[in-house]
């Protein structure tokens, strides 16, 4: 199947030009919201994904976001940067998740959670940090409609999600059927597309942190973190939260931070899934 996964990844085709629109407003550190609508307005899946996560219990409650204006206040430029640029990949690739019994909404969300774990936790510590690990927390995990797609071509999604089940440790799952994580395939991804080495380096070594370049370990090291943290198919599990605080310990980073972070979002889910229910 290695072999299989390197070839599917050569075979993609080239990202439309939207992405450039996106990336270049990206880069040049625009703040115009009318110009970015402007963009986002011709992909009616971006729209839809930037909707459904503004009304998810992760911002959503009080009242129904309707419009491009009102989701970028609510979600932020950067955050709905994120979402544009995975919209574009993820039906760039057009795969599916169902050997993971998940849906692309389940992708968005655990993506879209681990770009607010980020914004929020770094944003107490060190916001250029912040800044720079915000979209790749968001697409670390693209790699999964790749192994997803080779899983079911093989027929082994059955052995696979009831390995998912037994052990609930996706990470291991994937290495085993795979022979790669999906850091590795990630990041394979980006390189195929000339992405930036800021954001292919952090997530390659994700999960192979002892071969880590210096210059990008605490990078792996927060992003490994996220993604244990906001693992797609349970996300903020107490089992996960346990997992994830063990690494906050191992990698000697601030926990009172973290643990600030994380009660945080959780209260806030917790609000907002109330008042969605209250207006149901």
């Amino acid at each position: 199947m290695k072999k299989n996964l390197i070839q599917e990844i050569k075979t993609l085709e080239n990202l439309p030009n939207s992405i450039k629109e996106i990336n270049n407003f990206r880069k040049n550190d625009n703040s115009d919201v009318s110009a970015l609508v402007k963009i986002l307005k011709k992909d009616s899946l971006i729209v839809s994904n930037i909707l459904k996560i503004s009304n998810s219990n992760l911002f959503g409650g009080n009242y129904k976001i309707e419009t491009l204006n009102k989701a970028v206040e609510l979600l932020g430029v950067k955050l709905i940067l994120a979402i544009s640029i995975g919209t574009i990949i993820s039906k760039t690739i057009n795969k599916n998740l169902f050997a993971y019994a998940v849906t692309n909404d389940d992708f968005f969300y655990s993506s879209a959670l681990s770009a607010i774990f980020i914004d929020n936790w770094l944003g107490q510590i060190n916001e250029d940090l912040r800044n720079e690990l915000l979209l790749p927390a968001f697409l670390q995990d693209i790699g999964k409609f790749i192994i997803s797609q080779l899983i079911q071509d093989d027929r082994q999604t059955e052995f696979f999600l009831k390995s998912l089940v037994e052990t609930d440790d996706i990470s291991a799952c994937e290495l085993e059927f795979t022979g790669y994580t999906c850091s590795r395939i990630s990041a394979n991804i980006f390189k195929h597309w000339d992405f930036s080495h800021n954001i292919i380096f952090p997530i390659a070594f994700t999960q192979d942190l002892e071969n880590c370049p210096k210059d990008f370990l605490h990078k792996a090291q927060v992003l490994n973190v996220v993604k244990i943290l906001c693992d797609i198919r349970n996300p903020l599990s107490n089992n996960n939260i346990e997992k994830a605080l063990k690494k906050v310990l191992e990698y000697n980073f601030d926990v009172e931070y973290f643990l600030n972070s994380l009660d945080s979002i959780r209260e806030r889910i917790e609000k907002n899934s109330q008042h969605s229910l209250s207006n149901n």
